[in-house]
C-alpha cells in the first residue's frame, strides 16, 4: 500500500514528507525552490531526522522550510534567543537549520527568507551560531556579518545551578547531544527608519 502524495501547499501527514529518500539532483537552482511556512511539529521532524548534531526545538515563532518537486528538503526555525542576556524583545534567533546535502544555496536562501519574515515581524536584530569549525558562507551571502567569535558551546549551566548533560545513555550505548565546541554568533540588524 503506497502513501498519498504531498498536496502542493500544505503537508497533510508528517511522514508524508519523507515516502523517499530524497537524493538531489546536479545543479539544482535556487529557483526551482520555494519557500513555505510550516508548523513546529514539520519542521522539528525533518530537524530529528536530518541535523547533523542537533534535535528538536521546544519553543518558536516561526518556522520556514523549502520545497523542491514538493517534498520538503530544508527547514529553519526561528524563536526567542537562547541566551537569557539577548532575549530584550528586540531579537530572534535561528535556532535550528537544517537541509539535505547538495542543494546549492539552499541554506543563503533559507538564512534570507528568515531575515525577511523578522524584519516584517518587527524584529531590530536577527541571530544565529554556526559551530568554530563550520565557515558560514551561506550567511555571508545572505549580507550577514560575523559578530563574536569563541562564544558558548563548551559548559552550560542555568541560573539555578543546574547543569545540562552532555551525554545521553540508551540501550546501544552512550552518545553525545550536542558537540562540545565553541561557536560563532552571526547577526543582521535591520533599520526600521525611525
Amino acid at each position: 500500500m503506497s502513501k498519498p502524495d504531498i498536496q502542493p501547499n500544505r503537508i497533510n501527514d508528517v511522514e508524508d514528507i519523507y515516502v523517499r529518500p530524497f537524493f538531489a539532483k546536479p545543479n539544482v537552482s535556487s529557483r526551482c525552490l520555494s519557500v513555505v511556512p510550516l508548523k513546529l511539529k514539520e519542521a522539528n521532524a525533518f530537524v530529528v531526522k536530518h541535523h547533523r548534531h542537533h534535535g528538536k526545538v521546544v519553543g518558536y515563532q516561526f518556522a520556514l522550510g523549502i520545497k523542491y518537486e514538493n517534498k520538503i528538503i530544508g527547514v529553519a526555525i526561528c524563536g526567542r534567543p537562547i541566551g537569557r542576556f539577548l532575549d530584550d524583545g528586540k531579537k530572534i534567533e535561528v535556532l535550528r537549520l537544517c537541509i539535505v546535502e547538495g542543494i546549492k544555496n539552499g541554506c543563503s536562501k533559507l538564512y534570507a527568507a528568515c531575515s525577511r519574515v523578522a524584519k516584517e515581524m518587527g524584529f531590530l536584530k536577527i541571530i544565529t551560531y554556526t559551530l568554530q569549525s563550520e565557515s558560514g558562507v551561506s550567511l555571508k551571502a545572505s549580507g550577514w556579518q560575523l559578530e563574536e567569535e569563541n562564544v558558548g558551546g563548551k559548559e552550560w549551566n542555568s541560573s539555578v545551578g543546574i547543569s545540562r548533560t552532555s551525554e545521553v545513555s540508551d540501550l546501544f550505548g552512550t552518545v553525545r547531544k550536542y558537540p562540545n565546541e565553541k561557536k560563532k554568533r552571526w547577526s543582521k540588524s535591520f533599520y526600521n527608519g525611525c
